[in-house]
């Protein structure tokens, strides 16, 4: 009996909610409330049409990418407040070393 090699073909898409998280706390100085943060990521998402799922399947999907972020150390949080560190240009998708 032969078996079949079964190959994988995986596409990374860009990740349009932590590029723009990314870029929100990347240009803010201060520390931002989460709904805050959400507000600008959803109205920049807006703007590119990358809003898909409703708003509040995104402000979730916000929610958990912000606490992966601040999990890997990139973000620091404050009681409910975020602030963006020097290591999270690292989670932009078109990040390069």
């Amino acid at each position: 009996m032969a078996t079949t090699k079964r190959t994988r073909f995986s596409r990374r898409v860009p990740d349009h909610v932590t590029d723009e998280i990314v870029h929100v706390l990347g240009t803010e100085d201060g520390f931002l409330g989460f709904n805050d943060l959400f507000e600008l990521v959803f109205t920049r998402l807006k703007e590119r049409n990358a809003v898909g799922g409703g708003e509040e399947m995104l402000r979730l999907r916000t929610y958990e990418k912000l606490q992966n972020l601040v999990t890997r150390g990139m973000i620091e949080k404050d009681g409910k407040e975020y602030k963006g560190l020097p290591r999270l240009n690292e989670a932009h998708s078109t990040f390069e070393e």
